[in-house]
């Protein structure tokens, strides 16, 4: 059955096909290599229609055959595995300091990855549309000389994002209600695949899902630490993106009503007391955006040389963000908070004092894990790449060659 406006009606052959296909590509992607009868076994499909599936994914170049194997019984089985070679999927993400651009194959390895300094804090929305389209076009184009076929182009931004990809509020990039996605198609000239755009938590999720060490955690929260602080929420194996695409604001939950001022006006928001500006407005006050990561590493290298203040202000902000953490906990109950951005450079000193935070504020022993992201400061554009990569695996399959 596929849903209608009229209701449930019941599905058509091309329908039934295409979520067929979906199946054996999801299939092979987590099981490769393995053969027809694999597939069948395992997918309850009957050995004809894997075959005819097989072969129609190998005409699209997303699975090849690699030989056999004789170590079975009965003969031998042709193995299978993802190709997608001719294809790549593009993730940007824009931040306060910086546009970065990632792409790769449908097997996610890395086609290009880049990163360019960018004055988002002072461009106006009608020079950044220009400057992700530029990034864009740039990226479209070394795909192109490669000979593969973008898929689709997914933008990570730091603010509230609605499902259909405008932006109703990114204020580290001073944007309101920018129309994102349509502004960028028509910078690029309707360029004949979609363009998305998301929230940069949410995407940075979905990267860690897929590309980092954490494929079979169910539920897991990845925390930015950027300008500001967000939450990308992935429970039972989805992404969680609310009813209109604005979960994860945990930046302005109430850690203490004594703290400091926040930027949206109250005291005390989990982003003025544990966010990468709670940091610097100490150390380095003042600090534009373009300096954060110097300014970060110097936080750093303060901290290994033992400069009690330094150190004395990590603890402090350590238990903010540990007792953030311990809501975290307490509402969603994942098994792994993953701590993104300038978080992971001063992970050192912030992890061991947010854990003991967290550890005592829990409410049952053995909670979550308190992890450090293993993507660098791209992974919210590599999530962007690996939502264009979750639509063919949900079954928008790239078209045969002359189909």
């Amino acid at each position: 059955m596929i849903t209608s406006p009229n209701g449930p009606q019941p599905a058509g052959f091309s329908d039934v096909r295409a979520a067929n296909l979906a199946v054996v590509l999801r299939f092979v992607r987590e099981n490769a290599p393995c053969s027809r009868a694999d597939i069948a076994a395992s997918t309850g499909l009957n050995k004809a229609t894997v075959s005819s599936l097989v072969a129609d994914l190998i005409d699209r170049r997303l699975l090849r055959e690699v030989g056999q194997t004789e170590n079975r019984v009965g003969r031998p089985a042709t193995m299978l595995v993802l190709d997608g070679s001719p294809y790549a999927a593009i993730g940007i993400e824009v931040n306060a300091d910086r546009i970065t651009a990632v792409a790769v194959d449908l097997k996610g390895e890395r086609l290009l990855d880049w990163r360019r300094a960018f004055p988002g804090g002072t461009s106006s929305e009608s020079q950044a549309v220009a400057a992700v389209a530029g990034v864009a076009r740039r990226a479209v184009n070394r795909m192109a000389k490669e000979g593969r076929q973008v898929l689709g182009l997914a933008v990570a931004v730091p603010g509230l994002v609605d499902a259909d990809g405008s932006v109703r509020a990114a204020p580290s990039l001073g944007w309101r209600d920018v129309n994102l996605c349509a502004d960028l198609t028509k910078a690029l000239r309707d360029p004949g695949f979609p363009v998305l755009a998301d929230n940069d938590a949410n995407l940075a999720a979905l990267a860690e899902r897929r590309f980092g060490p954490y494929g079979n955690v169910g539920d897991l929260v990845f925390l930015t630490g950027e300008a500001g602080v967000g939450a990308g929420v992935i429970m039972d194996g989805r992404l969680r993106r609310g009813a209109r695409g604005h979960s994860g604001e945990i930046g302005h939950i109430e850690i203490d009503a004594a703290g400091p001022p926040c930027h949206c006006g109250r005291r005390g928001c989990l982003e003025a007391m544990a966010g990468i500006g709670a940091i610097l407005s100490r150390i380095a006050p003042g600090a534009p955006p373009a300096e954060f990561e110097p300014e970060i590493e110097e936080v750093a290298r303060r901290a290994r040389d033992g400069d009690p203040e330094v150190l004395a202000l990590l603890e402090e902000v350590g238990r903010a963000l540990g007792k953030g953490v311990a809501i975290i906990a307490s509402l969603l109950d994942p098994e792994v908070v993953i701590l993104g951005g300038y978080y992971v450079p001063l992970a050192p000193w912030l992890v061991p004092v947010a854990e003991e935070e967290v550890r005592r504020r829990a409410p049952a022993p053995g909670g979550c894990r308190l992890e450090v992201s293993t993507l660098g400061h791209g992974a919210a554009a590599l999530g962007g790449a690996a939502r264009v990569v979750d639509s063919v695996d949900s079954g928008r399959l790239p078209v045969p060659a002359g189909g």
